[in-house]
């Protein structure tokens, strides 16, 4: 095993990961062929995809398996919802040692500009051209609770029941899991009555800006954490634009960024 594999997915990572995904044994009753390629080679091969931004038929050699082999392993492994079970999973090992804080939420979302594929559409940010937009969720240190996509014509309002809804239940230090925030920051995208309405009948505490009343800049201060978190998420180049025609493909990719992120939060 390379220095590069090491460093792409280090035993922390393969341990948890490895706990979603077990080993597959391959048999031949007729003996001979291939040995399989290797799942941590291959999810190695993915996150250089994901953080570098290169094509799949790009892959440096110094990856054993060949571009074909670990983009199928991708394919499987996105309809799997293996990217969405490894963040949850990091999310329970955050929970469990108290690293996430529930006292306030922020919700936000960026628009990147699309190639091609499904949920897309005109966005009205960018001169109508065709795009793609994520949505998150973050706690009060910006570790990605839920995360979401839709075409760039989609309203962010839209966005926010699938959104709280989606944040699973974490683990906690002490008593049972949670997923509700206590209380959830957003702007001026969000200022809608029934929206308000729809947190308070779940004990959700809001802090929207009205448009008109209230100056951005003060909300800011607290809504910085969820901004910042959309720095990270740039850090994954392939999320710069999006030339995924699948839609799970894209998400999939999203989901590899919020796992990284809330793994390096893990090991600090």
């Amino acid at each position: 095993m390379t220095d590069l594999v090491k460093r792409l997915v280090p035993d922390e990572l393969w341990t948890l990961f490895r706990r979603v995904v077990q080993p597959t044994q391959v048999i031949r009753p007729q003996g001979g062929g291939r040995q399989r390629a290797g799942d941590r080679e291959c999810l190695a091969a993915i996150i250089f995809v994901a953080t570098s931004g290169c094509t799949w038929r790009q892959l440096p050699p110094v990856f054993d398996p060949a571009w074909p082999t670990v983009y199928r392993r991708f394919g499987q492994w996105s309809r799997e919802r293996v990217w969405a079970r490894l963040h949850r999973l990091v999310l329970d090992e955050l929970g469990a040692r108290g690293e996430l804080d529930w006292s306030r939420c922020a919700i936000d979302s960026v628009s990147v500009r699309a190639v091609k594929g499904l949920l897309t559409g005109p966005n009205p940010t960018d001169r109508g051209k065709a795009g793609s937009k994520i949505h998150l969720i973050t706690d009060r240190n910006g570790v990605p609770l839920s995360l979401g996509i839709s075409g760039a014509n989609m309203h962010d309002s839209q966005g926010l029941e699938p959104l709280v809804r989606g944040i699973p239940p974490i683990r906690s230090r002490r008593g049972p899991r949670r997923r509700r925030p206590a209380k959830l920051y957003a702007d001026k995208g969000y200022n809608y009555d029934h929206l308000r309405r729809w947190l308070r009948k779940r004990g959700i505490r809001h802090r929207i800006a009205r448009k008109g009343i209230e100056s951005s800049q003060r909300l800011g201060r607290h809504r910085w954490v969820v901004e910042r978190t959309v720095s990270w998420l740039a850090g994954c180049r392939r999320l710069h634009r999006r030339y995924e025609r699948e839609a799970e493909h894209f998400l999939a990719f999203v989901g590899i960024a919020a796992a990284l992120i809330c793994q390096r939060r893990l090991i600090e």
